[in-house]
């Protein structure tokens, strides 16, 4: 196997044609058929599957697409990290972050990131439950992950320490304040919640917590896309169980009412994740830097939110 088989192989498994990949990487389409027949050959497994729509992994091929990426990344990051001795960070950084995370830091560290290193480029990539398995993939540099175990391999550095709010409906405009008086963890079952799916980070914390009381929560609506969540929340469908920080920065915060979690008090844990078997990159190390300089700088004490 080589590099540039691998690329091509997984642009083709990607876009399930020959010829859609053929035309997207300058090549002629018996050009591109040879070289995933010789990677074929070399394997001695049929990995690509051809029907009359165009062609998918099989088994074989879905497994080999997983590795490639994980190579393609790293030779990439090799010759950017050996472009980096000249002084300039540059080449691409990957971040793994959460939606709930997501919402106030991604935007402020992309303006930050332009700025810091013009030579580089930046991808964030948001999910729930697979930053992990990207990071062991080597499919991104930085994971933010959200109350996390220690696991065998990842390093860990605490990014930001806060406390959960129950979240209402609220209106700001008609005299409301933006935060309410405390309330008991146990009093959370009289409340209709709108809770992410497990193994949402959130969702686990708060039913260990409940079950550590003595109450099981019946959970009738689960959402793992926030905006969507926030929207219900808004309208006085349901309530939530968030951070302050999804809040910061929001143009419609002022339609919300949060009261803090009390008897026990709940805090979430946000931490910066990368693998230690891969050294990190000067540009990689520098947005870590970055964005811990952006939480502190943002994060402020409720009563001044």
């Amino acid at each position: 196997m080589d590099l540039k088989q691998l690329e091509y192989f997984v642009k083709v498994a990607e876009l399930e044609s020959v010829t859609r990949a053929s035309i997207l990487l300058g090549i002629t389409q018996p050009s591109l058929s040879r070289q995933i027949r010789l990677l074929e050959v070399e394997l001695r497994q049929t990995l690509l599957s051809r029907n009359g729509r165009g062609v998918q992994p099989t088994e074989a091929g879905a497994v080999l697409v997983k590795h490639a990426r994980a190579m393609l990344l790293q030779a990439d990051r090799a010759r950017q990290e050996v472009k980096d001795i000249r002084g300039v960070p540059m080449g691409r950084v990957t971040i793994g972050i959460p939606s709930s995370v997501g919402r106030f830091l991604s935007t402020s560290l992309t303006f930050a990131f332009q700025a810091r290193f013009p030579s580089a480029a930046l991808s964030i990539l948001e999910g729930q439950t697979y930053i992990m398995e990207w990071l062991s993939m080597g499919r991104v540099d930085i994971g933010v992950l959200v109350n996390p175990h220690q696991s065998p391999g990842m390093d860990l550095i605490t990014l930001l320490e806060e406390p959960l709010y129950l979240v209402s409906a609220g209106n700001m405009a008609a005299g409301q304040s933006l935060f309410g008086a405390p309330i008991p963890l146990k009093e959370l079952k009289n409340f209709n919640l709108l809770l992410p799916c497990r193994p949402h980070a959130i969702r686990m914390y708060l039913e260990s917590q409940l079950a550590r009381v003595g109450v099981k929560l019946e959970v009738m609506w689960e959402l793992d896309a926030f905006s969507t969540l926030l929207g219900l929340v808004r309208k006085g469908f349901g309530h939530g169980v968030l951070p302050a920080s999804v809040f910061r920065g929001d143009e419609l915060r002022d339609n919300y009412f949060l009261r803090p979690i009390v008897d026990p008090e709940l805090v979430s844990t946000v931490s910066i994740a990368t693998h230690s078997a891969r050294p990190l990159s000067p540009l990689a190390t520098g947005v870590i830097a970055l964005m811990r300089e952006i939480v502190d700088a943002t994060t402020v004490p409720t009563a001044q939110f």
